[in-house]
């Protein structure tokens, strides 16, 4: 189980996804951390554990545990406004 505080975006500098899903939460003004899963062993064991073994990126993860992976922009923006 992940505990974390704020949202945390857990990618890749050269994923396209992920770039694109960081760019709509800095354009809300979203507080979140970001972590280098090719940098960090123990985030990309974390993003496996949540998928079952798979590694996809971009996964983000709630405060309440929730998450999501591959996210579109209109699933995001759902997630972020409560829908």
């Amino acid at each position: 189980m992940i505990t974390v505080r704020k949202l945390t975006v857990y990618g890749a500098g050269w994923c396209p996804d992920v770039k694109r899903s960081r760019a709509l939460l800095d354009a809300g003004e979203v507080d979140y951390d970001y972590i280098d899963v090719e940098a960090d062993e123990a985030a990309e064991k974390a993003v496996r554990e949540l998928q079952g073994g798979n590694r996809r990126i971009p996964t983000l993860v709630w405060p309440d545990g929730t998450h999501l992976v591959e996210p579109t922009d209109p699933e995001l923006t759902a997630h972020l406004e409560g829908r």
